[in-house]
């Protein structure tokens, strides 16, 4: 519903964009969206025959408005906050954002050249002046890789996909692909392994090629991709753990991170957590922030790098 501060061009531009969203559309139904009245609806379409764009409407049960042939997209028009807004957050989520020859950057310098002078000024002065903090732990993928992939798990199409392991080995395999998942400020496709027959998931920054193939595939009923993720992330790796945190399962589950295992409920006020890692000082760094009582029941290097940080914090008080 469109707020009561809305001028009357933005409204009729709210009206153009659900008539194309919804051909046949209503007078009733549109005002109803729009938060007005069907006769303030029927203006605004008024509006917007003013300004030539090719409204068509048919009375009867069925009938409604409809965009009519040889429609024109109005320019963009931002506000200045919208428009700062949207380089501040391109900026945020990707450092190369200012280089044109980057493809973020050439999208946003695209934006800011269509936006109205003034506001295009400040736009651009943000973009240029802003000193981005690299997220080293951050890894963008190849664009066309990245779309290649969302495409084939939006058609349920099967992909064979060349990798590159961090060692440098390189392999092809056929994989179902469920989900692509930004997550830890990395991308990742969750899919079906048909070499391995099983889940996996694979950092889309490695991955060196892609075929898109003719088998199509059903995701798992219920599927969360996040939640999927986050179990595969925190399962398989060379150091196992399990801690026994003085907490109940809901407050565990709130204050912990899902990637570092699986937790259950061993009484009404304890949890337990299994996982693995291939990092037992970070692992041991997540536990530490825990605001509750806990116990390391299981894995030696675990204990060990949680000993380690210990003694650093004691050290530092002497």
């Amino acid at each position: 519903m469109a707020s009561p501060d809305t001028s009357p061009t933005a409204r009729a531009l709210l009206a153009l964009e659900l008539i194309q969203g919804a051909p046949g559309i209503t007078a009733g139904r549109l005002a109803e969206r729009l938060g007005v009245t069907e006769r303030a609806a029927r203006r605004y379409v008024a509006i917007l025959r003013e300004a030539g764009i090719p409204l068509e409407s048919e009375r009867g049960p069925y009938g409604g408005y409809r965009v009519g042939r040889g429609l024109r997209l109005p320019p963009l028009m931002f506000e200045a906050a919208e428009a700062l807004a949207l380089v501040m957050a391109v900026l945020d989520g990707h450092h190369q954002a200012a280089d044109p020859t980057d493809p973020a950057g050439s999208a946003l310098g695209k934006i800011v050249r269509a936006l109205p002078e003034p506001i295009a000024a400040q736009a651009e002065a943000v973009r240029r002046a802003a000193a981005p903090a690299p997220d080293r732990g951050a890894a963008r993928p190849n664009p066309q890789i990245t779309t290649t992939l969302v495409q084939a798990s939006v058609d349920r199409r099967r992909v064979r996909i060349g990798y590159r392991t961090e060692a440098g080995r390189e392999w092809s395999q056929e994989v179902d692909p469920w989900a692509v998942v930004i997550r830890h400020g990395r991308w990742y496709l969750l899919c079906w392994s048909h070499v391995a027959s099983a889940r996996r998931a694979f950092r889309i920054d490695r991955v060196t090629a892609t075929t898109v193939l003719e088998p199509t595939f059903a995701p798992p009923p219920g599927l969360d991709p996040v939640a999927e993720l986050d179990d595969h992330l925190a399962a398989g790796w060379e150091y196992d753990a399990e801690v026994l945190i003085e907490a109940t399962l809901d407050r565990v589950a709130d204050i912990l991170p899902r990637a570092l295992g699986r937790i259950e409920e061993v009484g009404p006020t304890s949890t337990r957590l299994v996982g693995s890692t291939s990092n037992p000082t970070w692992y041991a760094e997540q536990l530490a922030v825990l605001p509750v009582p806990f116990r390391i029941v299981n894995g030696p290097e675990l204990r060990s790098a949680a000993k380690g940080i210990a003694q650093r914090l004691t050290d530092a008080t002497s």
